[in-house]
């Protein structure tokens, strides 16, 4: 039998980060709630063993019941009858498979019928899940909007709509519009507020919503008459029960096909606002694409794993010239750097989710009781790794899940360009994870300004500091060499304060910062794990050869040569 967790040893590896102590005893309470609840853990070793357990049915029912579906949902895809969605007949059974076992609110608090997880073990199973079919993911992990419902919302909002979420009801987050995708300041639909019923009614028209026919929607509508910025802009929570929003259509797309895109339009429909007036966008928003950036770095991971094991497979089956084509370097080198990309994107993706779950869950804490002052210190490290982290690995993970897809189709020849093989859905499936939640530009915006305030040297430094044994001495040796090619650049970059010519050269120090980071968390991994050896030469040499790039480009740039490459 297919089981995606025990069949990747690699998974378990990251389960057992030494951090993870920290975050159970943090989200248990110390194991107070065992009182109350008779399925919360009683100690770490159980809580863990718990953690384990669910992750072999997700792993179970992705390798058994999704991914054999794939292709079937590839092909029949949603469509729209009578103003709403219709999923294909095996996202269904995908749906209720996942349903039936309790992996709705993994990480939400056990008060809503939740788990109480650690954010950790969640985005495991996003990660198998999007391994076994990236587009069903967007339909059963949208249930991360609902940390912005338990996050934001009212005791009583929370106590009605967390169970319904928990029992299996999906999510949607209705942001973007015809003419505000990026530009979520310009976002006009309408909220209106009854004075006659103490009603919220929303008119107007989203687009690009993904499971746009949720049961439960987070939608960003203009409360305050007047505006055009984001100070006018309001979160609202929208239950599909009360009707009022229609499905125009589902947007025919290159990929991610059995995930319903949807034109939405809203006629009067009934909401209730989500925290306060005026903050949707500037915090509540914010909040919410943190969380959807994370899961589509999980997805772009899942995707790599599928393109990898594909490549793999098919190199050792498929003979040419009398040999297994994996016997030719030229093969064999694609496929060793496609493994490496990805366990750096997902050692990455692990550290982001332990820090992004350390601070949340601080934060919640802070709201129970006063925090000890070195809590509140761990809370403010915690977040500021976050923030720098978050935009890092989406980009990142998402470019390196584009290029071992596309690496993928690459070994297959031929075949690969056909819909014989999983790999041509793979490929299509792979392209939306560098555009949707923030493309790679923006990541680039959103990281950018921790190069400049030397968040990510800091985090560099700090695994700079840690001894590592004789026989990695070389690589870290490597690592501390790209250090000062990365420090170099960004003095040259910044010397001048010339907010063109950083923003010109932004992704470069991104990149550098990427490659770095990533290399010191393998290398971390090595030294748990020495099935990581391999992967870890192989990418910090990838890694030293794409900062020295880069770097050789700023040293040889003339400021004036920025002309050549605007105004075209």
């Amino acid at each position: 039998m297919a089981n995606f967790y025990s069949d990747n040893a690699d998974l378990k590896h990251h389960l057992n980060h030494p951090m993870m102590r920290r975050l159970v005893e943090l989200h248990e309470r110390n194991f107070t709630e065992a009182e109350k609840y008779d399925y919360a853990p009683l100690d770490f070793e159980d809580a863990m063993d718990s953690y384990e357990k669910v992750l072999e049915i997700a792993g179970e029912i992705s390798g058994e019941i999704v991914a054999p579906n794939a292709e079937s949902v590839d092909h029949e895809g949603p469509h729209v009858i009578n103003g709403h969605v219709k999923y294909a007949s095996a996202t269904e059974k995908n749906l209720d498979a996942l349903i039936k076992a309790g992996l709705m609110g993994i990480s939400l608090p056990r008060q809503y019928n939740g788990l109480n997880f650690s954010l950790v073990p969640y985005i495991m199973a996003a990660d198998m899940v999007s391994r076994a079919d990236a587009s069903f993911v967007n339909i059963w992990g949208l249930q991360d909007c609902a940390e912005t419902i338990n996050e934001f919302a009212s005791e009583e909002q929370k106590m009605r709509f967390l169970p319904r979420v928990c029992a299996g009801e999906t999510m949607a987050m209705d942001l973007t519009e015809p003419d505000a995708g990026s530009d979520l300041q310009a976002v006009m639909l309408k909220a209106s507020f009854n004075e006659e019923d103490g009603t919220w009614r929303l008119n107007g028209v989203k687009r690009f919503i993904t499971n746009g026919d949720g049961h439960i929607h987070l939608v960003l509508a203009r409360s305050e008459e007047g505006s055009k910025d984001g100070r006018g802009l309001s979160m609202f929570i929208y239950d599909r029960n009360d009707g009022g929003v229609v499905v125009r259509r589902i947007e025919n797309k290159m990929g991610i096909k059995g995930s319903p895109t949807c034109e939405l339009v809203f006629k009067n429909a009934k909401a209730e606002l989500c925290g306060e007036t005026r903050l949707g966008l500037i915090k509540y928003v914010m909040a919410l694409m943190n969380s959807a950036r994370l899961g589509i770095a999980a997805q772009s991971v899942g995707i790599s794993e599928a393109a990898y094991r594909e490549a793999i497979q098919y190199a050792k089956e498929r003979f040419q010239f009398g040999k297994p084509i994996i016997n030719f370097p030229s093969v064999s080198e694609i496929i060793s750097t496609m493994k490496a990309k990805l366990d750096a994107s997902r050692s990455l993706l692990y550290e982001t989710t332990r820090y992004v779950d350390l601070y949340k869950t601080l934060e919640a804490i802070a709201k129970e009781r006063t925090l000890e002052k070195e809590e509140r210190m761990e809370m403010k490290q915690a977040q500021r790794k976050a923030d720098a982290l978050t935009p890092l690995v989406k980009g990142m993970s998402s470019e390196f899940c584009n290029q071992n897809a596309y690496d993928c189709v690459q070994v297959h020849g031929g075949s690969g360009f056909m819909k014989d093989y999983p790999c041509e859905r793979i490929y299509r499936d792979a392209r939306i994870t560098s555009i949707y939640e923030g493309t790679t530009q923006l990541q680039v915006v959103a990281a950018i300004r921790h190069v400049g305030s030397g968040t990510y040297s800091n985090i560099i430094k700090d695994y700079e500091t840690v001894e590592v044994p004789a026989e990695l001495a070389e690589l870290k040796a490597k690592l501390v060499d790209m250090t000062a090619l990365y420090e170099k650049s960004v003095a040259t970059v910044t010397a001048d304060k010339d907010a063109q010519y950083i923003d010109f050269h932004a992704r470069r120090l991104v990149e550098m910062a990427g490659h770095i980071i990533m290399g010191y968390l393998l290398l971390q991994d090595t030294m748990r794990n020495e099935s990581f050896r391999r992967s870890t030469e192989n990418y910090i040499r990838y890694g030293e050869a794409e900062t020295n790039k880069n770097a050789l480009f700023i040293a040889n740039f003339k400021p004036e040569s920025i002309e050549c490459y605007l105004n075209n």
